[in-house]
């Protein structure tokens, strides 16, 4: 981790912190390894927070077949349309990307999860989209 060079009462010595937990260090003085406890009260280090977003469980029928045999395409959260790489009548594939959506200044490719015809078009370019907003309909 990190080295020092130590001269204490005349002597040298050559110092590596191996490993620092808590109060506890892992250090080598001139080869030897010591484990020392430091003499301080231990914080309770705040890390930084992991953002974990929960799978949507199929808000408002997104991407369920209606009777009809209409599949969705819905926006998975707000945002807008940058680009669209489909039309109507156009075959898709499962995985297909159909069109990329610009949202928290990230852009996010939205792919198809059912094969089918697209049977129409519910967005353009530029359009300003909330969560779970229809898309792309999909005769399946």
């Amino acid at each position: 981790m990190k080295n020092f060079k130590f001269k204490i009462r005349g002597h040298k010595y050559d110092v590596e912190i191996k490993n620092f937990e808590k109060n506890i260090a892992e250090i080598e003085v001139n080869g030897t390894v010591y484990k020392v406890e430091i003499d301080r009260e231990v914080k309770n280090e705040i890390k930084t927070p992991r953002l974990v977003r929960s799978k949507i469980k199929n808000p408002k029928g997104a991407g369920k077949i209606k009777k009809s045999g209409i599949a969705t395409i819905n926006a998975p959260l707000p945002g807008s349309i940058f680009k669209i790489f489909v039309k109507e009548g156009d075959t898709i594939a499962v995985g297909d990307k159909v069109l990329i959506m610009e949202a928290m200044k990230m852009e996010n490719n939205i792919m198809s999860e059912k094969a089918g015809t697209i049977k129409s078009m519910k967005v353009a370019v530029g359009d300003t989209v909330l969560q779970n907003d229809i898309l792309i309909e999909i005769e399946a």
